[in-house]
């Protein structure tokens, strides 16, 4: 069954309404197997009262799944839901499928849902964690690389791409190959991160880079560097890369710094902008009409994220940078960066907009992230990708 999933990169395991779920090949998890034993202390349960089905079995091992749009009311809605393991079969490079038949997920229920894109009817962990799509991949086809890439579109109604198992060629339109122009930075991983074990090998399955600067219109914004390493104490800090939080957060005294420097240097002769009245949740808008438009997105100052090394520059230009807020009377370009306070978490969450018509490759079994920046300076974009024609 055609399934579409709200793509996860920090979620330890993929779950999908069972509510509605159809199969007939599907099997719970026995408590005591060795499968529920692989996979960690969460619930179980001897005898279900309720009808027979996927989400309801007795001696079935349970899973507490969450939605990290919008949290979910465990007063009307049961936490615990059972585990399964199904067929999961994905378009290959052939033109037609391919299955793993011991895939492990979790059953979750309607209430959900709430909060997720219509026709959504589950999520799909692309997290670094066993039992994520890419690593479940990984262990059915061992001699593949451990590693996916993944390329969001920018677009509303063409769908961009996620290939698992390779390392290239990555072929888009006009005969592009983009796994030939990609910078690589470490992949971290927090060890007091979420769904971490102190004081185990059992780290956040969450992606982390080292971020160590930021400059925007090649100057450097002045804050507080510390904030940019993962606390050893509490977890907190460090650059997380996120596909649900929809826009970059930074914590506040970060985003102050670094909204002072996009203001000054957007105002300057290059651009010449003056800002107007903003919407919510943004604080620095521009009427639409005063921004100029490249194929690059909005003409405003370019943010660099450096990495590792000064010469491993992630650069976001304005199509990863601006949100275009039309609504009753008001047409304006927004900063598309957001006051994430002074939270517990990351100091600075990498959100989706960032990530859109960008390629990334999660490298896994070398722990890199390779990544490509905007590829619309490459004149073409994640829509381009050139899928093989399916045999019929």
């Amino acid at each position: 069954m055609p399934t579409k999933l709200l793509l996860d990169l920090g979620a330890t395991y993929s779950w999908v309404n069972c509510d509605d779920y159809i199969s007939s090949t599907y099997q719970h998890v026995p408590c005591n197997s060795s499968i529920a034993n692989s996979l960690g202390s969460y619930g179980c349960v001897d005898i279900c009262d309720g009808p027979p089905g996927p989400n309801c079995a007795n001696n079935s091992f349970l899973f507490l799944p969450d939605n990290p749009i919008k949290p979910v009311d465990y007063k009307k809605v049961d936490g615990l839901n059972d585990a399964l393991v199904d067929y999961l079969a994905l378009l290959n490079n052939l033109g037609s499928l391919s299955s793993i038949d011991n895939f492990i997920f979790s059953c979750a229920r309607t209430g959900f849902l709430k909060g997720l894109a219509k026709g959504v009817t589950g999520l799909a962990s692309l997290s670094n964690s066993n039992l994520s799509i890419p690593v479940q991949i990984n262990k059915a086809f061992s001699s593949s690389p451990n590693c996916f890439a993944m390329c969001l579109s920018g677009s509303i109604s063409q769908p961009g791409v996620a290939l698992f198992g390779s390392k290239g060629p990555y072929n888009f339109l006009h005969g592009i190959d983009l796994s030939k122009s990609l910078l690589y930075t470490p992949l971290i991983f927090n060890p007091l991160g979420r769904d971490s074990v102190p004081n185990t090998d059992t780290l956040s399955p969450e992606y982390y880079v080292g971020l160590t600067a930021i400059k925007v219109n090649g100057k450097m914004v002045a804050f507080n560097r510390t904030l940019l390493a993962i606390d050893g104490q509490s977890g907190s800090g460090g650059t997380r890369i996120s596909t649900v939080v929809p826009y970059t957060k930074l914590q506040s005294s970060i985003y102050k710094a670094f909204t002072l420097a996009f203001l000054r240097e957007a105002a300057s002769s290059a651009f010449n902008l003056t800002t107007t009245k903003p919407v919510n949740p943004f604080r620095v808008c521009y009427p639409a009409g005063a921004v100029k438009t490249t194929p690059m997105g909005p003409a405003v100052p370019i943010i660099e994220l450096v990495l590792d090394r000064q010469d491993v520059v992630w650069k976001m230009f304005g199509s990863n940078s601006m949100v275009r807020v039309t609504k009753k009377s008001v047409d304006l370009w927004c900063l598309g960066v957001v006051d994430g306070g002074t939270i517990d978490g990351p100091s600075i969450v990498i959100g989706g907009l960032q990530l859109e018509d960008n390629l990334l490759q999660f490298d896994l079994q070398s722990k890199k992230l390779g990544f490509s920046s905007s590829i619309l300076s490459k004149g073409t974009n994640c829509a381009d990708y050139k899928f093989p024609t399916r045999k019929v």
